[in-house]
């Protein structure tokens, strides 16, 4: 299965669902509402008319799975989903978007042990205890192999 299709399948159906009512709603109203009744339009082509109410409806339906995208991913790396859901509806121009995926955390890991989800740079799970990485004997902070020293107490490392 390709990366593509298993991110979207991150997209909630409820996200699907509003996308595809909201596009096909602003498609009929724009064509039935909006076009007939104001005379500028008058003077597009219709190959320019077909394309303004297609366009256009098909960027807020983007919009849309773009905010489910969020809620998905957030709750698939352990993130407050819902506090990011509303801050990428109510940042405007996607600029809450931007912010979530500069500031998004990494993905989860599963426990060797257990399989329980927990975030990358922990030492160990906070379900079985299991040693997920290597830990500084001293304060068990999380260190790197080749490290001589520890970066948090300064302690020294055995090889």
């Amino acid at each position: 299965m390709s990366r593509l299709r298993e991110e979207m399948k991150l997209i909630p159906t409820g996200a699907w669902v509003t996308a595809i009512v909201l596009f096909l709603a602003l498609v009929v109203l724009s064509w039935r509402v909006f076009i007939p009744h104001d005379e500028d339009f008058n003077y597009w082509p219709r190959w320019g008319l077909m394309l303004f109410t297609v366009v256009m409806p098909m960027f807020l339906a983007v919009y849309v799975l773009l905010i489910g995208y969020v809620t998905g991913d957030a709750r698939r790396r352990g993130m407050r989903y819902v506090m990011w859901t509303l801050l990428v509806i109510f940042i405007p121009n996607a600029i809450g978007v931007i912010l979530y995926f500069i500031l998004r955390e990494p993905l989860l890991v599963a426990c060797g042990s257990c399989g329980t989800q927990v975030k990358q740079g922990f030492a160990f799970c906070s379900k079985c205890g299991t040693a997920l990485g290597h830990a500084c004997p001293e304060c068990r902070t999380v260190v790197q192999p080749g490290w001589s020293h520890c970066t948090k107490c300064g302690a020294r490392l055995s090889k």
